[in-house]
Order: structure tokens, then sequence, then C-alpha cells
């Protein structure tokens, strides 16, 4: 029999409304059920309001991390501690070079000019918090770290896995321009990765640019991290082996 079911969304007030009524129909069927919200965000809120913050690209570890920790059997409490902790240390900023466009509307969900970006993005095609003028890979990428290891703050000696995520136009190339000046940077603070994810995880439709997640992990959430993975969108070897 099952052990309950736990909600893994973020922080947006339709997840939320629509989340919670749902489990308020399945507790009503005798379903045990719990939640846990994602707020990854550091361009939506500042640090204090952390509560304000909405979800991006985090929730993907939170998945993954969840996920494996139902898989191995553990009790809906356990499942929730464990993604709450994965989320709660993970911090995702991200960058726009040309916006989506709602399909409902037609057109773009901001404006650019040629050779501006929007700083702080959210994945559902929401601007940013600054518009800036272009910079190359490199500075962009220092820009977008410098924000997200402060935020926690990351720290010589952590552990953290590492998510470049793609919004949906931008070439694998790029991606791997942006996990590079990444690197060089965790290397710099003496921090060290225990896995790299590169590719399209959080898209926008097609919007261009791309996100970068840390999340900071002990070794009962590297172990979930790594773990056996297999789903139609997300294949993983069992990396603990």
């Amino acid at each position: 029999m099952g052990k309950g079911v736990i909600c893994l969304y973020g922080n947006f007030s339709g997840d939320i409304m629509n989340f919670r009524m749902a489990q308020t129909l399945a507790e009503a069927d005798g379903i045990q059920v719990t939640e846990v919200i994602a707020r990854d965000d550091i361009a939506s809120a500042p640090k204090e309001n952390i509560q304000n913050r909405r979800a991006v690209a985090g929730e993907v570890i939170m998945w993954k991390v969840g996920g494996a920790a139902a898989q191995e059997g553990m009790s809906l409490n356990k499942v929730k501690e464990v993604a709450e902790r994965a989320i709660n240390n993970t911090r995702s900023f991200g960058v726009g070079t040309y916006p989506c466009i709602i399909p409902a509307t037609g057109k773009p969900s901001f404006k650019l000019e040629e050779d501006e970006m929007e700083i702080g993005i959210g994945h559902h095609g929401e601007p940013g918090i600054r518009k800036e003028k272009m910079k190359s890979a490199d500075e962009t990428t220092t820009m977008l770290m410098d924000a997200i290891l402060e935020d926690l703050p990351f720290k010589n000696g952590d552990k953290v896995s590492v998510l470049i995520n793609g919004l949906g136009a931008t070439p694998f190339q790029e991606l791997f321009i942006i996990n590079r000046k990444v690197s060089e940077i965790l290397e710099k603070y003496k921090i060290k990765k225990i896995i790299t994810y590169v590719g399209e995880y959080f898209t926008s439709l097609e919007m261009a640019g791309f996100s970068i997640t840390l999340t900071k992990v002990d070794d009962e959430i590297a172990r979930l991290i790594l773990a056996k993975a297999d789903s139609p969108m997300f294949k993983q070897f069992d990396l603990n082996k």
C-alpha cells in the first residue's frame, strides 16, 4: 500500500491554488498528502524575503532528490525532509537574450533591443529585474555566479551539484561555454562539484538564454542526486557505484 503523496512544485500562485485543491480532494479520500514548495530564484525577492521568491530550475534538483528518496522506500515525512533540505540549499539565477512568445497572445513576454539582455527572467516568460547591455558569456556567467555564491552563501570546502539550464533556444555549445566558466569560478573558491548537468531541463518555449543552479549537498543529498533515474526526459546511471 502507498505511503502517501508528496507534491513538489514551485512558488507560483496558480500552482499553489491547484495543488492545494488537489490535496484537499485526495485527503477527503483518505490519502495522506504533504508538499514542498521551491523558492530558488534569487532574482525574484531579496534574501530577507525568501518566502516571496519564485521557483526556477532548482525544482529539477528537488524532484531528483525527492524521487530517489521515494524509490528507496523512505517514509513520506523523510521524503519531505530531504526534498526540502535540497531545495533550501539551492540557488538559481538566469538571463534571457530573446523572449518567448506566449501562444495565447502571440506577443513576446518582454521586449529587448538587439544589444540587450534581461537579467533575472522567470520560466513562464516573466521579465527580469533589469535590462543590461549584452556582455560576453564569461562576463555574464561571472555576474550570475557572484550573486548566487553570496546568497546562500556558498563557501570554501562546500560540495555542490551544478545545473546549467538552457531556456529553449540556446545551443548546447553555448551552454558548455557557460559551464567552463562556472567550473573555473568554483575551482577558484575551492568548491567541489559532485555532478554537473548541462542541457534543457526547465525551458520557456523558444526563449534564448540560460540559468545557473547550485545546490549545496551533504552526503545524503549527494547520494540521492547521484542515484539512478529513468524517465522519458531524464535518465541517469547510478553514479554512486
